[in-house]
């Protein structure tokens, strides 16, 4: 097959389709390419397609959109299958969009020229979805991660000294009668405070609320 009938070929063909040298050198840009990134072959024709792309990966970085060195880069050799990828890049109509991008080695016998035929389809809608869908969780992780701390380590109110010195004495085994009797208060004072504690701590009952209590570090 002679290039210019491979051109011809790409016409043919739905995707964003183009070709480059090793290096990267634009040899055709089909009508499907001039849609998709607003460029016309003949602006683009024997310009190098990272200059016009001004591609980046998903990590933001600058990444090669054509030639030799993009195949060898993302793991493709001078034979066997070459991985597709996905790649933003500048378009004039658009701004930055993602594509994914396939490439077939074409070498012309005839001439011993290589060149890459890409063809690129448009998938910036799947990407800014993936990405809203990956901040939603990572937000929804976060309110999960805080309503944990705030119920496992903070008080909904900060105890006073005398609920934690309560607490302190139930922890060590202390009863009721002996915890009033030492801190001079009746039992109805003592079960107030309790009632308390439990209301602060979101908790339901005493061996809870101590259980809660030492979880946050509030006592020993």
């Amino acid at each position: 097959m002679l290039e210019t009938e491979l051109f011809a070929l790409l016409e043919q063909t739905a995707d964003a389709a183009y070709t480059v040298t090793d290096s990267g050198e634009i040899c055709s840009w089909n009508g499907a390419a001039e849609r998709l990134f607003g460029y016309t072959a003949n602006e683009v024709l024997r310009r190098n397609i990272d200059e016009v792309l001004e591609g980046r990966d998903a990590l933001g970085t600058r990444a090669l959109a054509g030639g030799a060195d993009a195949m060898i880069r993302r793991g493709g050799g001078t034979s066997g299958t070459i991985p597709d990828f996905d790649l933003e890049v500048r378009s004039r109509s658009a701004g930055r969009i993602w594509v994914n991008v396939s490439t077939i080695v074409f070498n012309n016998r005839r001439t011993g020229r290589r060149l890459f035929v890409r063809l690129a389809r448009n998938i910036d809608q799947r990407r800014r979805n993936d990405d809203l869908l990956n901040r939603m969780l990572e937000a929804a992780q976060q309110l999960v991660s805080l309503a944990h701390t705030a119920t496992h380590h903070t008080p909904v109110e900060p105890l006073s000294e005398q609920e934690r010195r309560i607490l302190q004495l139930f922890a060590q085994g202390t009863n009721s009668a002996t915890i009033a009797r030492q801190l001079a208060i009746s039992a109805q004072t003592l079960r107030n405070h309790l009632h308390h504690i439990n209301r602060k701590l979101r908790t339901h009952n005493r061996l809870e609320a101590v259980i809660h209590a030492q979880q946050r570090g509030l006592i020993d």
